[in-house]
């Protein structure tokens, strides 16, 4: 497996991230992450329609959860045009507490703490740390299955280009 030394750093310090760095035009790579009912998905199971990926390192944490928020009101408007999915390594049960509290619906869940098939294979699994994390990304994946934006935040504790990403899913989303 690819690592990229120095992709990203976390809190100033810089890390290498594993797999392979994604850009518009790739085919989106299959993963299997669990559901919060504890189903696996992977990209063939998520609906053949714009998706977007919203990848945090945990939910619990404050950039984290204003991400999810963030994307949660903004996608309401796309109805059912778009499948939008966060996808964190926190378990499916942390995951559902969260959005059962923080009122999200919109935004499905995703956890990939099964294999870290997402993070290998969409080049964003952190490498360094004292445990496994996703690195702060977003991919926007169209009807055809082909990735339209892929944007890995450079400083994992900072925001993503929420506007860039949201006019990727909507041009995707017709």
């Amino acid at each position: 497996m690819q690592k990229r030394e120095k992709a990203v750093t976390f809190k100033g310090n810089p890390l290498a991230l594993i797999g392979p760095a994604l850009k518009a035009g790739d085919k989106a790579p299959d993963f299997a992450c669990v559901t919060q009912s504890l189903d696996v998905v992977g990209i063939a199971k998520t609906p053949a329609k714009a998706r977007m990926f919203s990848v945090v390192p945990s939910l619990d944490t404050p950039v984290c959860s204003q991400q999810t928020k963030k994307f949660e009101e903004s996608i309401a408007a796309l109805g059912d045009k778009a499948a939008c999915y966060t996808v964190s390594l926190d378990l499916p049960f942390a995951q559902k507490r969260f959005c059962t509290t923080e009122g999200v619906n919109n935004m499905q869940t995703l956890s990939d703490v099964r294999d870290q098939s997402f993070g290998k294979n969409f080049g964003v699994l952190i490498d360094g740390l004292p445990l496994p994390l996703l690195a702060r990304s977003v991919f926007v994946v169209d009807k055809n299955g082909t990735v339209t934006y892929a944007e890995i935040v450079p400083e994992v504790t900072s925001h993503p280009n929420y506007d860039a990403a949201l006019a990727a899913l909507k041009q995707a989303a017709g």
